[in-house]
């Protein structure tokens, strides 16, 4: 079964969101992830909005975790450190 990233947060840096986008791409080409939303319009249903919303599909559960535990995306995620406030939940697809 496929494994999405969803991700949601504020952002209080550009900036620094644009490097931790950059030093992020390697880890996700290497797991085979593919941006199903990048941002765009968003409708708080319900809960708290975020400004940033992603949608991030793998081709396993396991790709998914494998990518967000590995040295590259979790050197790229320390540009983004104090500078965001949110969200990335990993869940398996049906």
């Amino acid at each position: 079964m496929k494994g999405y990233w969803i991700a949601r947060f504020d952002v209080a840096d550009p900036e620094a969101h644009k490097r931790y986008a950059e030093a992020a791409k390697p880890a996700f080409e290497a797991a085979g992830a593919k941006f199903l939303a990048r941002g765009g319009a968003a409708f708080a249903a319900e809960g708290q909005a975020r400004a940033r919303n992603v949608v991030i599909e793998f081709p396993s559960y396991q790709a998914a975790v494998d990518c967000y535990n590995s040295p590259v995306y979790r050197n790229a995620a320390k540009h983004r450190e104090g500078l965001s406030i949110g969200e990335i939940v990993i869940v398996e697809g049906l």
